[in-house]
């Protein structure tokens, strides 16, 4: 995999077009898409359901292929990669936040936490994700698996997941919306103080204008174009 390149934007995305085929022939889902981001900024992607917000989180991801365009993250053309280049950069520069969590269900919170410090090799993986999962208050819930956590526990586990490795970028889809409303704001809080502690950029796809509003930039999607 190419290293990054100093001084170079966290995200290019360039003519960023993904098109699929459906029952009338074929439908555009993002047409298009252009925007630059600076490292250690903050943005929100909103618009209408359907509009294609976690289309392009998705590819902003390399975890689907665009029909045009590419992506650039720090200057690595991610889709001049194949797919174990894409895997080796996700795993070096790149934390996701699923609304769904995505924990594996036959891990603990502790092992979850250390699935991604030990597919890197990482020494010290156990006393890492410790420490992170403690930093999202969940130090007594080392041992349980996820099924014995509530929405919001296990949604601390994914962000204590996400940032463990500390990525240059984070992406986030919907991170509250399987939350109810005050563990939600408790999940956004946590989310931007562990960016600001890390300096990381964080891109996240949300339907709440309050949420949107925290963040520096905010994008809008309308019918898989930015408006």
């Amino acid at each position: 995999m190419p290293n990054p390149l100093p001084n170079s934007p966290a995200i290019e995305a360039v003519n960023l077009t993904k098109r699929v085929a459906d029952a009338t022939g074929e439908l555009t889902i993002l047409d298009g898409v252009d925007f630059t981001l600076e490292p250690g900024s903050t943005l929100a992607i909103v618009g209408a359901s359907g509009s294609g917000k976690s289309t392009l989180l998705g590819l902003l991801a390399g975890l689907d292929t665009p029909s045009e365009g590419t992506v650039k993250i720090h200057g690595v053309d991610i889709f001049a990669l194949d797919e174990d280049g894409r895997a080796a950069l996700r795993m070096s520069q790149l934390g996701f936040v699923f609304q769904s969590f995505q924990l594996l269900p036959h891990l603990t919170a502790l092992e979850n936490v250390m699935l991604p410090l030990e597919l890197k090799g990482q020494g010290r993986a156990r006393q890492l994700a410790q420490g992170m999962l403690e930093r999202v208050g969940l130090g007594s819930r080392l041992a349980h698996y996820p099924k014995y956590l509530s929405g919001g526990e296990q949604q601390r586990v994914a962000l204590a997941r996400a940032f463990v490795g500390e990525p240059p970028l984070l992406l986030a889809d919907e991170p509250t919306g399987s939350l109810d409303a005050a563990t939600g704001e408790a999940v956004i809080k946590l989310m931007f103080e562990l960016n600001r502690e890390r300096g990381s950029t964080l891109v996240l796809v949300t339907h709440d204008p309050a949420i949107a509003a925290m963040c520096q930039r905010t994008i809008t999607i309308t019918a898989g174009r930015l408006s």
